[in-house]
């Protein structure tokens, strides 16, 4: 069939990619049916979560809501996600089995620690077995170009690598959760940015499963925006970052050695630069990296006296411009995405702080909160309280 459209690189012209109108077609039908099945399957999953007392109730000054609200939402995205692959994705290889297999896992390790808080030791060893199941799949970090030179990793350079990628990521996506919607929110964005990464580097197969990771997540997203009616818990955080991680390391690992890292990190750019930070600033505080807090960049937002939804808005526009960066810099285009870079940053800078500057004009556009509330919640904060979860990326 004739394509419809091909995408070239802009500095050398050469084809990267060409789509027909049955692959648009498919890909829509596909996505649509994703998004379909993840609203319909969280209704279920909410009864669910009360059934077996997956709930979490505000106990400490870092949750951001003030009643319960039922866990395990993560469920139904995964069980979106993981039909419509096996319906719609029309290749399925080891390395996918491997990927899906795995999130099941990782979906076991999320749903027992929303029931009964693992420990941090234990959780993460759930984690790196999770980790291991696509490893030994093919789904690996196994060479890059440089230079024109391909480089081949050992397998102890390459099973390690990918293995720290993958538990890496995965963790930076559920240190993010603590507000309604921003993890499932950012997720969306990455995998939207991922699908057009994979199109440019002609790996489609890796479009649409991009394309129907974006899916369930827009399907849940209605149930977990302010005020949410269920959080995706554990069960949703771990297994988002941990598809993005191993879908990133299927489609995106095909450039040149700094591209290859650099377009990943910037399509997870929030969550991935709150957790280096959040690991620096425990270090320097004399605490463990796995002891919660709340200096996570959704809790200054919060302090600052920016209410939970506009947070969260500023930190999706900040996640989309990083990720149309990473975008730019996939298909060869520096220039542009450095450009795009600058006048998206200006922007978002001005906004904040004419937005910032004004607690009147803020209250009356509803984005800071309540007076009252944030004085409150400020006073909350110098009283010590206990918090029953130790580890990072708890429920909010």
């Amino acid at each position: 069939m004739i394509p419809l459209f091909a995408v070239t690189s802009s500095s050398t012209g050469f084809e990267l990619s060409s789509l027909t109108a049955n692959d648009l077609i498919y890909g829509f039908l596909a996505f649509l049916f994703s998004v379909l099945l993840s609203f319909a399957l969280t209704p279920v999953v909410r009864v669910l979560a009360y059934r077996i007392g997956a709930v979490d109730v505000p106990r400490d000054s870092r949750r951001m809501h003030t009643h319960p609200v039922p866990l395990i939402g993560g469920l139904g995205i995964f069980l979106s996600f993981a039909l419509s692959c096996l319906l719609f994705v029309p290749v399925l290889d080891k390395r996918i089995f491997g990927m899906l297999f795995g999130m099941l896992a990782i979906v076991a390790v999320g749903i027992v620690d929303d029931r009964k808080n693992l420990r941090p030791g234990v959780k993460l060893i759930g984690e790196v077995i999770a980790a291991l199941i696509p490893l030994f799949s093919g789904v690996t970090i196994d060479s890059l170009i440089f230079a024109g030179e391909t480089i081949v990793f050992p397998w102890w350079v390459s099973l390690p690598l990918t293995l720290i990628w993958i538990v890496g990521i995965t963790n930076a996506v559920n240190l993010i959760d603590g507000l309604d919607g921003l993890a499932c929110g950012v997720s969306v964005i990455a995998a939207f940015c991922l699908v057009l990464s994979a199109i440019i580097s002609a790996t489609n197969n890796v479009a649409l499963l991009a394309f129907l990771l974006a899916g369930a997540c827009l399907g849940f997203l209605p149930y977990n925006v302010h005020p949410a009616k269920i959080f995706m818990g554990d069960t949703g955080a771990l297994m988002l970052g941990y598809a993005l991680a191993t879908i990133s390391v299927i489609g995106v690992f095909k450039f040149n050695a700094v591209i290859s890292f650099l377009v990943p990190c910037l399509i997870l750019g929030i969550p991935f630069s709150d957790t280096i930070t959040a690991i620096f600033r425990r270090i320097l505080h004399h605490k463990s990296p796995f002891q919660a807090d709340r200096g996570h960049l959704h809790h200054k937002l919060v302090d600052m006296g920016f209410s939970p939804r506009a947070s969260v808005l500023i930190l999706y526009a900040i996640s989309a411009l990083l990720g149309i960066v990473a975008v730019m810099l996939t298909g060869d285009n520096v220039r542009v995405g450095v450009f795009a870079f600058l006048v998206g940053a200006a922007v978002i800078v001005i906004d904040f702080l004419v937005i910032r500057s004004s607690t009147k004009a803020r209250r009356e556009m509803g984005v800071i909160e309540d007076s009252e509330k944030l004085e409150h919640r400020e006073e909350d904060q110098t009283v010590p309280q206990e918090d029953p979860k130790t580890e990072e990326g708890e429920a909010k």
